[in-house]
């Protein structure tokens, strides 16, 4: 039997936009620090260990697909903050703290707002997109000429 959180989870990550899933790999590394702070207060070292080494590979996904040619300053910001946050992972993993995994929780669900801040323009977007109607096609004051309209044989 499929476990209901992971089915929900796999239905949200197939067709989701990019957008959508850099916003899931930060709950997914926000999920693996909580994690690894629960396991330092019970010493459990292995799950620490487990949960930080997988918080480390997400930033690795979060980070191999920047395009520096194309994105700017805003790539070349997010690749430091993604160099800082997985120096920090590893500074906490030989040091643990639960008060260094809360500061980098922190940091990442500031980051997170932004992507979701961006992921609701994008939706705001493709829906005004869609409710465009031909009347809206046209700027204002370019009415379409009689040559651009298309014969029509209408009998009603």
């Amino acid at each position: 039997m499929t476990n209901p959180r992971t089915a929900y989870r796999e239905n949200d990550v197939s067709g989701a936009s990019s957008v959508r899933l850099v916003v899931l790999l930060y709950e997914q590394l926000v999920q693996d620090l909580r994690q690894a702070a629960q396991a330092i207060e019970q010493n459990d070292i292995e799950l620490r260990t487990r949960r930080i080494n997988h918080a480390i590979l997400v930033v690795g996904h979060l980070q191999s697909p920047l395009d520096f040619a194309n994105g700017g300053k805003v790539a070349q910001d997010l690749d430091h903050f993604y160099n800082v946050l997985r120096q920090n992972l590893v500074q906490v993993q030989f040091h643990p703290s639960k008060h260094g995994i809360f500061q980098l929780i922190t940091d990442l669900l500031a980051v997170r707002e932004a992507w979701i801040e961006v992921e609701q323009a994008e939706k705001s977007a493709a829906t005004n997109a869609a409710a465009a109607t031909p009347a809206t096609v046209f700027p204002p004051g370019a009415a379409e000429s009689e040559s651009d309209r298309a014969p029509m044989d209408w009998k009603g």
